[in-house]
């Protein structure tokens, strides 16, 4: 047996640079033009959501309650949660392909009575709530934008959006400084030094000349608010506040060959799997194709618009009705039966500082394209989708024919730690599913770092699973 053919019996993953065609490599720079305006403008699950309801009308989706006899349609839920499909010529009811992800991030929301007068310090703040695994001494002394929407009384709207064009002011949750941190933070564990009880956001300062109010300071803010938004302190009860990062996706890399940017988790898998939809139109496919971003992901998937919701069931149903086909209770439970599923997720790529937590024979590099993980979990993959070994190699058999780069990894040594995803909740309907996303350094930061190559690549994977006839 020679070299060559000796090779061909190995697992060698590629490295998407070095395999690449030069037209290849520059679509995949392409690609990450209009991610990154994505990751800019949708900062927020709702933000997601009217990005990608702009998108689809774009494309001529109807809305599924709306005009009968398209082939493209989708649902918004409460605003946080929707799905679209492509109709297929085989009934819906012999399966459909669907990417799921969430659109959910890591962040820090106001309380719903969060506006205080700091007596000590003589200025008015905000009280804070994190949402989601985040280390909180990542989000202390650096720039935060208000998102949101407030509802007033009467019912009306008010949409948030200050500290992201660069004539608006930020927002900062200050950090104590080191000289005077030796008891306070030093002595403590990581965990522990930055108090979730203290992430309190300094909001202004101001008061009017020669006021003898008690709260001068929150009157005047008060003023400002009822003058700028139309909103009350009572307002805040009702309303969604979220703080995020202030900053822009940026290219990254002396050779520009990544992305930065806040939010990545999971909106790298959400946006490729949108392009993957829409990039497929053309003609009508053999299976129905669907895609479904869910909300809540980053605290259990809980809630009407979580996956653990009946949102997608629903959707699916109300297709089922479009299609002309039966959407009781036995026909539904039959359709995911026969359904096959991409839980469209990022996972953890081997970071040069710290590559001791991933055992790398079964862990995602950079740059070797999209990463499939036949289970997520902990320990001894505990609360985990464990996919089986037929819809494993359909997966690979379907990404090795459209020339896919990819991957297979894990979340991590075993008992390193670990983490989940909705895989599992669609695996529970029957479904066929396995988790495939994004490799990315730093998760759950302000600041998460992905692969152009990896981006691209997920975008092709899920393009090619959509379309499959298998």
């Amino acid at each position: 047996m020679n070299k060559k053919q000796d090779k061909k019996l190995f697992y060698q993953r590629k490295n998407f640079w070095k395999e690449a065609t030069p037209s290849t490599i520059n679509k995949a720079f392409a690609f990450a033009e209009p991610y990154m305006d994505f990751l800019n403008q949708a900062k927020t699950v709702r933000e997601a959501v009217a990005y990608t309801e702009a998108l689809l009308k774009e494309h001529k989706f109807q809305s599924i309650g709306g005009k009968k006899g398209s082939r493209r349609l989708y649902q918004i839920f409460r605003g946080k949660t929707i799905a679209m499909a492509v109709l297929g010529s085989e009934p819906l009811s012999e399966g459909f392909n669907m990417v799921a992800s969430h659109i959910d991030a890591p962040r820090v929301d106001l309380k719903q009575n969060p506006f205080y007068e700091d007596s000590s310090s003589g200025m008015a703040c905000m009280r804070t709530h994190y949402y989601g695994g985040i280390k909180k001494y990542q989000w202390v002394s650096t720039p935060l934008a208000l998102h949101g929407i407030v509802i007033r009384a009467d019912g009306s709207k008010i949409d948030v959006s200050i500290g992201e064009k660069d004539d608006e002011p930020v927002f900062i949750i200050p950090d104590l400084l080191p000289h005077l941190a030796r008891k306070e933070q030093y002595s403590k564990n990581l965990a522990e030094a930055i108090d979730a009880s203290r992430m309190n956001l300094v909001f202004s300062g101001m008061m009017e000349p020669a006021s003898e109010e008690k709260e001068a300071i929150k009157a005047y803010t008060l003023q400002l608010l009822k003058k700028q938004l139309k909103m009350e302190e009572s307002d805040f009860i009702s309303a969604e506040l979220e703080l995020v990062p202030a900053t822009k996706a940026r290219h990254s890399g002396f050779d520009s060959s990544m992305v930065v940017g806040y939010g990545q988790d999971d909106r790298v898998c959400a946006y490729a799997a949108l392009r993957g939809l829409l990039d497929n139109l053309d003609g009508i496919p053999k299976r129905t194709m669907i895609v479904y971003f869910s909300d809540k992901e980053e605290v259990g998937s809980q809630g009407n618009t979580g996956a653990h919701s009946v949102f997608i069931q629903d959707f699916v149903a109300a297709l089922l009705r479009a299609n002309g086909e039966a959407d009781g209770s036995a026909n539904l439970r039959k359709t995911f039966i026969n359904s096959q599923i991409l839980s469209g997720d990022v996972t953890a790529a081997v970071d040069p500082n710290y590559p001791g937590v991933h055992e790398r024979q079964n862990a995602v590099l950079f740059n070797h394209g999209v990463g499939l993980c036949k289970f997520t979990g902990s320990g001894g993959k505990a609360g985990c989708n464990d996919a089986n070994a037929e819809f494993t190699a359909k997966v690979i058999r379907i990404f090795n024919q459209a020339g896919v780069f990819w991957q297979m990894g894990e979340l991590g040594k075993v008992d390193e730690g670990g983490g989940g995803t909705i895989a599992y909740i669609l695996a529970n309907l029957g479904a066929e599913v396995i988790d495939c996303g994004t490799g990315l350094m730093g998760m759950h930061s302000l600041y998460e770092l992905s692969s152009k190559a990896d981006i691209y690549s997920t975008y092709c994977g899920y393009k090619a699973f959509l379309a499959s006839d298998e």
